[in-house]
């Protein structure tokens, strides 16, 4: 069990950040959610395999430095990486158990040398494995953020604390995160928290108390839409309109932000801007605000095209992604 003490003042200074470092790490540890989204590849070997533990067994805090925001940055987080004091990583690296190979022994010995070359190992990772599907995982990344954001200023941290996972409770100025192999020191001390949404943390949460502000990486919502095809629109009606535009119309089954509608059809966030000012211009979009967000739907004039050209316009929840995953600690 992990305890972060969190009273009202403190949860007032809670903020999520998107981390680049993280989806690296989570990505290995948790080899069954990475292989559903990346496909099957080899498990990492050198430092990076050595440092990042399956599941139940500690990975070092300094591999995730806190994220500094929403913009993430692969390069940005990685000179923080290596900026890492050498009495942490020293620190971090003797609550591992067992007898380090020799890789980590020579990290030990020497951190500033042992970094750069863990630096380059995770950039190659990054570059062969998430690269190619990063553009739809940090629309998906940004929508879960965004979603939350909203309901932390209309709900309160309450709501949001307790809505991340099923382990995790927060009550009487304490948040509680049930890792039975966690054995990193619990932060009393009422810091502020980052909350990051990863695709590749599914089932767990997990958490790093190191750094001053502990970070809970948690499982983001829609996660199951990365492994779906993208939306693809009747034959018909991308003849007419363009494959681009007819995409986004049939992914439109329910009020969609515009990084949603990233998610769903793999066209950039720019892209899709682009193409949702020609189709409100045509009469087959409408976009209205809710709270801070803006939402695009299907005017009665698209569902008619769309079902006339052959296409399904079935209609899904309010944030047109999957009902919330019920998980468990591993």
């Amino acid at each position: 069990m992990v305890a972060i003490a969190l009273p009202a003042g403190a949860a007032a200074r809670i903020r999520f950040a998107v981390s680049c470092l993280w989806e690296v790490v989570t990505s290995v540890r948790e080899p069954a959610a990475g292989t559903r989204i990346l496909g099957t590849r080899p498990r990492p070997t050198g430092l990076l395999g050595r440092l990042v533990r399956p599941t139940g067994g500690y990975t070092p805090d300094f591999l995730t430095p806190p994220p500094l925001g929403l913009v993430a940055d692969l390069g940005a987080e990685l000179a923080a990486l290596r900026a890492t004091p050498s009495a942490a990583v020293r620190a971090h690296l003797d609550l591992m158990p067992g007898d380090p190979p020799a890789e980590v022994r020579a990290l030990h010995a020497d951190p500033p040398a042992g970094l750069a070359r863990l630096s380059g190992e995770i950039e190659e990772y990054w570059r062969a494995t998430i690269a190619p599907a990063w553009p739809r995982i940090h629309a998906l990344l940004d929508a879960d953020v965004r979603r939350r954001a909203h309901r932390l200023a209309t709900d309160g941290a309450a709501t949001v604390l307790n809505d991340l996972h099923e382990s995790v409770h927060w009550a009487d100025g304490t948040l509680t995160a049930d890792q039975r192999h966690c054995t990193a020191p619990d932060v009393p001390d009422g810091s502020g928290l980052v909350l990051i949404p990863s695709v590749f943390a599914w089932p767990s949460v997990l958490t790093v108390s190191s750094w001053g502000t502990p970070q809970l990486a948690y499982p983001a919502q829609g996660v199951a839409t990365l492994w779906e095809e993208p939306s693809r629109a009747p034959d018909p009606l991308g003849a007419l309109l363009g494959r681009g535009r007819a995409r986004i119309l049939a992914a439109l089954a329910g009020p969609l932000s515009t990084t949603e509608l990233a998610g769903h059809t793999g066209i950039s966030a720019g892209g899709v801007s682009q193409q949702l000012r020609v189709l409100r211009d045509a009469g087959l979009v409408r976009t209205h605000r809710e709270g801070r967000r803006l939402l695009n739907s299907r005017t009665p004039i698209a569902d008619a095209l769309l079902a006339a050209t052959g296409g399904h316009t079935g209609r899904t929840n309010a944030e047109g992604l999957p009902e919330k995953q019920v998980t468990d600690i591993r």
